[in-house]
């Protein structure tokens, strides 16, 4: 699709943040619409940066990256187009076939000292190589690039999010001039320095992919509990946000659907990890929307720390998880084999399989809807990017 693609000066970047929402494999999506941007905005500077679960890959890949931006994102449309499902975690039958059996041997151990040690289906050990070789991480896994532009004043922060499975409490792990720490009943920040342990952890998507340990705990998905995805942006000092879902569009009245069998574990996991990772985002925008209404109400010395946020939602055009299953044949035979055990074949929105199709065909798929979506909505980002360039509005959001 065409872009209409113009050299232009880079935006003013400040207060200008990007949120990376998770989505397992469908983040491809996401590098499509950053392309769009980056082509529109080649030295576009993004001085806040936070991820999770999937994102988080993306969002440390842009962060460590000190080139201009047109550059790091098709370098990282590059990555994502050429990654497999063997280069994110281990396919072989002989280790799926042991690995199962080890779970089977432990759920029928009945706590016995000697049920086998088990953590997640499959092993990720692929993915942290490939990540550190890619990310240039240094030996004891912390990413230099991250620091360096800090230092040149090209990043003001970088955040990432995890679950404590120790406290069950969501950790937002920053990089970067926090404007402060924070602390709520469920969920708190930490300043570190990031590393692969970082992003492994965030993306670890529950049972499937084992937990990792960071900082003496042991740390999976920060999606699970991740009630308000725009809140670590905002308390980095963003007064802008651009937030990129793999969620589809949700009509308001949607059509009524029956099923006559069973649901299979398949989709009933689809269904499960769709609320646990993809609604967040739009609930957390409705919220934001009603306290920023509320916000214009109240006279300015009373709003203590409200403030008004621009922030725009991009999410996918087309239901991801749908399309999924035309490209489930491509799938190494042995985790097709399991994945069809689950019944990914008996749903006619294959979103679990989604999550975990990490085939070039459908990620590259995947980056030109992104390119497209982007494309159709260029208005609202440039409104959003180049405010004082713009007429147009996007929706508010607030801190909160």
């Amino acid at each position: 699709m065409d872009l209409n693609l113009r050299p232009q000066a880079s935006a003013e970047p400040e207060g200008l943040g990007l949120v990376l929402t998770g989505g397992g494999a469908r983040s491809a999506y996401q590098v499509g619409v950053l392309r769009a941007l980056a082509r529109r905005w080649p030295s576009l500077r993004i001085p806040i940066i936070t991820g999770v679960s999937a994102g988080a890959i993306n969002a440390v890949f842009l962060a460590s990256r000190e080139t201009d931006f047109l550059l790091a994102t098709e370098e990282l449309a590059d990555f994502w187009a050429d990654l497999t499902t063997e280069q994110v975690f281990r396919t072989d039958v002989p280790f799926l076939a042991r690995n199962l059996l080890r779970w089977g041997a432990r759920l029928v151990s009945g706590g016995s000292s000697l049920a086998p040690d088990v953590r997640g289906l499959v092993d990720t050990a692929p993915l942290a190589h490939l990540l550190s070789g890619v990310l240039s991480a240094a030996p004891d896994g912390h990413i230099p690039g991250i620091q360096r532009n800090l230092e040149a004043g090209n990043l003001e922060a970088i955040s990432l999010t995890t679950l404590d499975y120790a406290t069950g409490r969501t950790v937002v792990w920053i990089q970067g001039c926090g404007k402060h720490d924070w602390q709520r009943p469920n969920r708190l920040s930490v300043k570190t320095r990031l590393g692969i342990d970082h992003v492994m952890a965030s993306s670890s998507l529950p049972l499937f992919f084992p937990a990792v340990r960071v900082a003496d705990s042991w740390h999976g998905d920060g999606g699970i509990r991740q009630s308000a995805p725009l809140s670590p942006a905002i308390r980095l000092g963003a007064k802008r946000i651009l937030a990129i879902s793999t969620r589809h569009r949700r009509t308001s009245r949607p059509a009524l659907e029956t099923m006559v069998s069973y649901p299979s574990p398949a989709h009933i996991l689809g269904r499960l990890f769709n609320s646990i990772f993809l609604d967040a985002i739009d609930e957390d925008a409705e919220r934001a929307e009603r306290m920023n209404r509320l916000s214009r109400h109240l006279p300015t010395t009373h709003r203590g720390e409200l403030r008004p946020i621009d922030a725009l939602v991009v999410r996918p055009s087309e239901d991801l998880g749908r399309s999924a299953g035309d490209f489930e044949m491509r799938l190494p035979r042995g985790f097709r084999f399991l994945t069809r055990g689950l019944g990914t074949k008996e749903t006619a929105t294959p979103d679990f399989l989604s999550l975990l199709l990490f085939q070039p065909d459908y990620l590259r798929a995947l980056i030109k809807i992104g390119e497209a979506d982007a494309a159709q909505r260029m208005s609202e980002l440039e409104a959003l990017v180049e405010p004082e360039k713009s007429a147009a509005s996007v929706p508010e959001a607030t801190a909160r």
